[in-house]
């Protein structure tokens, strides 16, 4: 290629560049310009509802009014809800402060966690703030506001979040501190045992409840939607390979699903059974972590861990088979439907009144 030609297709990418990063920067403009006038006429409305002269004279129907006016000399977007929907945000957002630093945003939220600061910038839109307010219970709604933003979920991601109680999921498997601490810092990593789930919710594969289907079956619908797999297991997963043949004594083994985790720096082995785990598979998933702690594990990383998902498990038996072993070593349950958010959050109360 000749230079000219060289310098003309660097001379496009230039220009190319420039109009992505305008048009990112002005959807961020936007965006921001929304939250801000949002919280604005949500302030506006409780003030002027706080006036009791002023609000006895409107009565109960103040948004109704207010909705029919607005629409009449604004145009659409200003509905009963989304009124409700504003001056909703203005109450569970009191601190919000918005201010202009370099067309970015910086938060302050409400209640005990008002000290907490999202990082510089926006990285939630409107749309996510819509779906939070609609959470009533507070720890839930800070919890998967931090998540979004530390893990950068879209809508239709942090929805999925929420509709499979993945807050509720987290808490079950700790005390009072650990639920308030996951509400208000959201899901840290720091040990094999935050990575595990139990259940794990396989909804997306769109199978219906009590299905019969083989591993293999259920192996290949999650390669298959590798995307939702990766966000129901969480930050951090990288996919490695499936089928991963281990070959000892000429005899072969494979291990279903190999991720390697970035922040734990390890691998994580994920063996899947359609029926209920026996000891049996707890002895082989054994096997496998010691042949990649020898054979697969590189200077710097650290010991693999070992994740059986299963349609059932007993306890008991859990326990006793992981008993002294120094593999680390879970086992949790998968089912095919969204979980009952009701009893969960019955759950995580009884954590917290306790």
């Amino acid at each position: 290629m000749k230079p000219e030609e060289n310098k003309y297709n660097e001379l496009l990418y230039q220009i190319g560049s420039t109009l992505q990063t305008a048009k990112q920067n002005a959807i961020k403009a936007i965006n921001v310009e929304l939250i801000i006038a949002n919280w604005k006429i949500g302030r506006y409305i409780v003030d002027f509802e706080q006036h009791g002269k002023l609000r006895a004279a409107y009565g109960k129907e103040l948004l109704v009014t207010l909705s029919a006016d607005l629409k009449l000399k604004y145009g659409k977007g200003f509905s009963r809800s989304s009124l409700q929907l504003m001056r909703s945000f203005y109450i569970n957002y009191p601190k919000f402060q918005p201010f202009a630093d370099e067309d970015l945003i910086r938060q302050t939220v409400s209640g005990e966690f008002s000290k907490r600061q999202t990082p510089s910038g926006i990285f939630l839109s409107w749309s996510h703030y819509a779906e939070l307010l609609t959470i009533s219970d507070e720890l839930a709604r800070s919890f998967y506001e931090v998540q979004a933003i530390k893990e950068n979920w879209s809508f239709r991601e942090m929805k999925r979040q929420i509709d499979s109680a993945l807050f509720q999921r987290l808490a079950l498997s700790k005390d009072k501190s650990g639920v308030l601490a996951l509400a208000e810092k959201g899901q840290v990593i720091d040990r094999s045992e935050d990575l595990v789930k139990d259940p794990y919710v396989f909804e997306f594969l769109n199978l219906p409840a009590g299905s019969i289907i083989k591993e293999s079956g259920l192996e290949k619908r999650l390669i298959d939607n590798l995307q939702k797999f990766l966000l129901e297991l969480g930050k951090g997963f990288s996919f490695v390979a499936r089928q991963f043949k281990i070959t000892v004594d000429n005899e072969h083994m494979f291990v279903d699903i190999v991720f390697y985790h970035r922040i734990l720096r390890c691998f994580v082995l994920i063996d899947l059974k359609t029926k209920k785990v026996k000891h049996q598979d707890i002895g082989q998933m054994n096997f496998y972590l010691n042949y990649f702690k020898d054979e697969e594990n590189v200077e710097g990383d650290n010991d693999p861990i070992g994740i059986i998902i299963a349609a059932d498990k007993n306890e008991f038996l859990v326990k006793y088979a992981t008993g002294g072993l120094s593999n680390k070593i879970f086992v949790s349950k998968y089912q095919l439907y969204l979980p009952d958010q009701k009893l969960l959050e019955e759950k995580v109360k009884e954590i917290i009144n306790e």
